[in-house]
């Protein structure tokens, strides 16, 4: 697929569909539709805040808030640890980088690059894989929002607690309600384009730094400046244990985005230029990452003073203050966060995977139809929530 045969695209948005001869002529349409096709230069829109945003979404979400929290439970102290998260951040800095370039100047998603190397089967087998890890974790993801939304609606309506005594298939009412609300409102966002979800996540981003700082101020407030502490274990490992620690952090932190890492190409195809492209990779992985795990481990540590017990959940930290303005706004702020990562990191990649499958019968609206189908049909809050001993005890770290 020729990077120079675009122009017939040009002026059409995207989404919009034809017979793949008008648009290139002699394309195979088993191959080809015009989602999958290079993405003319009118329609490279993201600049290096939009891919700032999109790693602020990715990282500020209940998950990534967990995650970093666990780096500074493995026994090293607060200095090792941002080390081992300074290496792993930029490795995947550089690593980021690199993919993205193809897809930059050739302005196709990870699917298609993939023929490059793996041939067309070959490209199906790795979208196939990448598909099905995103569609879980949609669900996942969809299943951590929808607690916040439970939380609001006790708030303000304590009687609906009632609605969590009947179940359907090992969830309750009231999460049914919340779950299946918010995989409507994240198809509508998705369902009106890539351009629309830039913006979206143009938002997400910031918005939750603003709440985490007012949250580290109240919780500094409440336990006071002992709790900047960089150490949250009660063991500090050394010599030979803490370098192999150091080491398993930073493989940590690059296998947190190896998802991403491999179809990054999907929004990077969209990029204005290179160089816009290592600004916001810049921003978002190696700043971003290692100061947003700062203020997490502050929020965690004095959680740990403020209510007698460490907490890594933000959205349980908020449900515990004593304030409705504080448990909306932390809660709802919570919310967008989990659906920015979840639309980044869960539902483009899969939409363009089925969509590299089936391109004559499905486009890039279509397959994410069809991946927010599945994402329920795989019911994630059974294996979230399960109600195996061991299970329970490794997510209680």
């Amino acid at each position: 697929m020729a990077g120079t045969q675009t122009a017939g695209a040009e002026g059409r948005p995207a989404g919009a569909h034809g017979a793949a001869e008008q648009i290139i002529p002699g394309a195979d349409p088993r191959l080809y539709n015009e989602d999958l096709a290079p993405v003319p230069p009118n329609r490279r829109t993201w600049t290096g805040y939009s891919i700032f945003a999109m790693w602020m979404s990715d990282v500020h979400s209940v998950g990534g808030y967990t995650f970093a929290a666990s780096l500074f439970l493995l026994g090293l102290s607060g200095w090792q640890v941002l080390a081992s998260l300074l290496v792993g951040i930029s490795l995947v800095n550089v690593f980021m980088n690199w993919v993205g370039k193809p897809s930059l100047v050739h302005g196709i998603p990870f699917p298609v690059m993939a023929r490059v190397s793996m041939g067309v089967m070959g490209a199906n087998l790795a979208a196939t894989i990448r598909g099905i890890v995103g569609i879980t974790w949609y669900g996942v993801q969809t299943y951590f929002a929808s607690k916040a939304v439970a939380t609001l609606v006790l708030v303000f309506f304590p009687g609906a607690a009632s609605l969590r005594e009947m179940s359907l298939l090992s969830l309750d009412v009231l999460g049914w309600a919340c779950f299946l609300f918010m995989w409507f409102f994240q198809l509508v966002i998705f369902q009106r384009g890539m351009e629309a979800i830039r913006k979206f996540i143009d938002f997400c981003g910031p918005a939750v730094y603003v709440v985490m700082f007012i949250l580290t101020g109240w919780i500094l407030s409440q336990a006071g400046l002992d709790a900047l502490d960089l150490t949250l274990g009660d063991k500090v490992l050394s010599g030979s244990a803490a370098f192999a620690a150091m080491g398993n952090a930073t493989l940590l932190v690059v296998s947190y985005f190896a998802a991403l890492l491999l179809n990054f190409g999907d929004f990077s195809r969209f990029g204005k230029s290179e160089r816009q492209m290592k600004i916001g990779n810049f921003l978002g992985l190696p700043v971003n990452f290692v100061l947003f795990s700062i203020v997490v481990v502050i929020v965690t540590a004095g959680s740990a003073k403020v209510f007698g017990a460490m907490i890594m959940d933000p959205v349980e930290i908020v449900a515990k203050i004593d304030n409705k303005v504080a448990v909306v706004l932390g809660s709802l702020t919570f919310v967008v966060a989990t659906m920015g990562i979840n639309i980044v990191a869960n539902f483009v990649s899969p939409a363009y995977d089925i969509a590299n499958l089936f391109p004559k019968y499905v486009d890039f609206k279509k397959g994410g139809l069809i991946a927010s189908v599945l994402a329920v049909a795989v019911c994630p809050w059974m294996f979230v929530d399960s109600p195996n001993p061991s299970l329970s005890k490794s997510h209680s770290v």
